[in-house]
């Protein structure tokens, strides 16, 4: 660590500067300071809609504000949320659901099956998990404002699954008039159904986000499980502030100025973990990914061998270590399904185990690649991707590409990825990001292997023999055969490569000592939490 990123964190400096922010018009007393709680999170939250993105930060938002038909404990298993009861019929081609009873969206209008099925509409034209579903969909039908069929083409046992999805972009219920706008633009209102409203009045980006709680919302009576259970709010706010830089947040942490650091940089944990008033927990059972992922619309990457290319360029440890520092943090992993979940399988990676530069280049002289400059986006803003970009281009270099690395803010980037626009003229080649281990941990959330060409993810990338697999993932009927399922997906997957595997990584969370009650979830979320 540098002298001048250290400084921050051994004068604990007071962060006026940071959070001190200007009066909204319609400003109200303050709630008092053990009623609010103060998190530094990874990001600036840039995109309001949680169907249109699906960045982490956005979900995280969209969880705040919208809900879900049904939610994943902290085992993913779905459970029904804004769904009262449901039933399935013999041939189990016909799924009706009943809404539950006084569900009202924050301007106080009732959520109806019409907001209902204008949002799953919505959500299977933008999402992995949605896409699937929409293959296996004949009919969506409401039956009165509460109950609605959802009718299948064919059975499939992903149903609840999916409508309780938390990865990816959520199938976040909306008004009908937000959900039937252009699915390919995303909806700039935030008015869900869901235990926080979203203070836009408060709202200053690249400095904070506020949500205060809703307090005409009726919390489910389970207990909280994951997402799953009883949204309880104990809480009158929570405000996001951002810090870009580390060190600034670790201070803040220090010296009680937030109570939760949602994603601490590894190489300050000792640091931080030394007070007595901190801790350092995970809020995640399964490491996380990172992948180095390629525009199949351009040359070279729209060939399979360039793709290939990049996995016997690459070493994992390189990459892992750049990002997230002692070993103790990351490890090895070929798997797109996540090493240590049930669908982890490293079958048909045994030949790039290790970087072999020699058929890297070779591959790549095959794939038809005359020099062309390899533009790779990247961010600072999420420290560890930036500094694993450097590594990425690096390598690159070493097998004969022409690289430009190009910085912007988190926002602006992720932004980008939806550019479908040659490189020269806007769009991208390459760019290095990590995704939850919930997200890639199954065939049917992982949303770099989703294959389906326009269908896919940032990246865009098509073969129909691996969405075939795929297929067959989602309609196993028992565990042994899904697990031939899954192996022969991964083995034509480590052939084609829709993204570089480059190991898993523990993401813990820092919290003060007086903050208890964060959940076991996909993302960090809100409720349940109590600040004494």
């Amino acid at each position: 660590m540098t002298r001048s990123r250290l400084a921050p964190l051994l004068s604990a400096a007071p962060l006026a500067l940071v959070l001190a922010l200007p009066p909204s018009s319609g400003a109200v007393a303050q709630p008092a300071p053990n009623r609010v709680l103060r998190v530094a999170p990874h990001a600036d939250l840039k995109t309001l809609d949680p169907v249109f993105a699906s960045i982490v930060i956005t979900r995280m938002h969209g969880l705040m504000v919208y809900e879900t038909l049904f939610a994943w404990d902290s085992k993913l298993q779905p459970h029904p949320q804004m769904v009262e009861s449901f039933s399935t019929a013999p041939d189990n081609l016909a799924w009706t659901f009943r809404l539950r009873e006084g569900l009202r969206f924050h301007d106080g209008q009732p959520v109806t099956s019409k907001d209902v099925i204008a949002s799953l509409k919505r959500w299977m034209a933008r999402d992995t998990v949605g896409g699937k579903l929409a293959e296996y969909t004949a009919a969506l039908e409401a039956q009165d404002d509460r109950t609605f069929t959802l009718r299948l083409k064919k059975p499939t046992g992903m149903v609840p699954f999916a409508l309780g999805s938390a990865v990816g972009q959520i199938p976040a219920i909306m008004r009908e008039s937000d959900a039937t706008t252009d699915p390919m633009k995303p909806v700039q209102n935030t008015i869900g159904s869901g235990p926080f409203l979203f203070n836009r009045a408060e709202w200053r980006s690249g400095a904070r986000v506020v949500y205060d709680r809703n307090p005409d919302y009726k919390p489910r009576g389970e207990p909280a499980d994951g997402l799953a259970g009883g949204r309880v709010v104990k809480l009158d706010r929570v405000e996001w502030t951002i810090m870009p830089d580390a060190a600034t947040a670790a201070a803040a942490l220090q010296a009680g100025e937030i109570d939760i650091w949602e994603q601490p940089s590894q190489d300050l944990i000792p640091v931080i973990s030394r007070g007595r008033d901190i801790k350092v927990e995970r809020y995640s059972s399964l490491d996380n990914q990172v992948m180095l992922r390629p525009n199949h619309l351009h040359p070279p990457f729209n060939d399979p061998r360039a793709r290939l290319a990049l996995a016997y360029a690459t070493d994992q440890a390189d990459f892992l270590a750049a990002g997230f520092g002692d070993e103790q943090w990351w490890k090895r992993c070929a798997s797109y399904f996540v090493c240590g979940s049930p669908n982890g399988t490293d079958a048909g990676t045994e030949g790039y185990a290790k970087p072999n530069l020699e058929t890297a280049r070779k591959l790549l002289a095959e794939s038809g690649y005359k020099g062309e400059t390899m533009v790779i986006t990247s961010s600072y803003d999420i420290a560890p991707i930036g500094r694993m970009a450097e590594v990425a281009a690096e390598a690159l270099k070493k097998i004969g590409m022409k690289v430009d690395l190009q910085f912007a803010d988190w926002g602006t980037v992720t932004t980008r990825q939806q550019n479908r626009a040659a490189p020269d003229q806007g769009g991208w080649n390459l760019f290095v990001t990590t995704a939850s281990g919930p997200t890639m941990q199954s065939p049917i959330t992982n949303i770099g292997t989703n294959m389906s060409c326009d269908r896919a993810w940032a990246g865009w990338p098509c073969d129909a023999e691996a969405e075939k697999l795929r297929n067959a993932v989602v309609e196993a009927v028992d565990d042994e055969s899904r697990r031939a399922a899954t192996e022969a997906l991964h083995r034509r997957l480590a052939e084609v490569q829709p993204y570089r595997v480059l190991g898993q990584y523990t993401q813990p969370y820092a919290r003060r000592a007086n903050v208890s009650g964060v959940l076991n979830a996909p993302v960090m979320v809100f409720w349940n939490i109590e600040k004494k």
